[in-house]
């Protein structure tokens, strides 16, 4: 059976085909060495900023690093996508960013913190939420997980 590549040893076989050490990389993300080699031994998940800085810096897809930091968001991603109907689609990411947090209703009854806000808000420079509901997923998921 084929196992499936982790966050860690990705990033590690990247950094090594670029010729990169722990230590350029670091560098080039703006983290310390070690924090690196605890992303790749797989004992911490990098946040979504620094995803982000680290999918660019190899230039790896960002969609897939995130889906290998959280497998548990697969479902959300890839499900919802299919069944949410055209007409309810928001144009781009930064509208639906923009219709989630100037719905004071929802993230009152949602009990949205600034804390987590600043963490969706991050989560949708990603580029793959597109509703309201995908952004309380997450949320959801990021609650269950703490």
């Amino acid at each position: 059976m084929k196992q499936k590549k982790s966050l860690g040893k990705m990033l590690k076989d990247r950094r090594i085909e670029l010729g990169l050490t722990q230590r350029l990389l670091a560098d080039q993300v703006g983290i310390k060495p070690s924090h690196i080699a605890y992303i790749e031994s797989g004992r911490r998940r990098p946040s979504l900023p620094l995803l982000e800085r680290m999918a660019t810096a190899l230039g790896l897809d960002r969609r897939e690093l995130f889906l290998l930091a959280h497998p548990e968001a697969k479902g959300i991603i890839d499900g919802g996508t299919q069944s949410r109907p055209e007409a309810q689609t928001p144009p781009s990411t930064a509208d639906a960013w923009q219709q989630f947090v100037s719905d004071r209703a929802l993230l009152a009854r949602y009990n949205v913190t600034q804390r987590e806000l600043k963490a969706l808000k991050q989560l949708s420079l990603l580029g793959y939420v597109l509703t309201s509901r995908e952004f309380l997923a997450i949320l959801s998921l990021i609650r269950t997980a703490s």
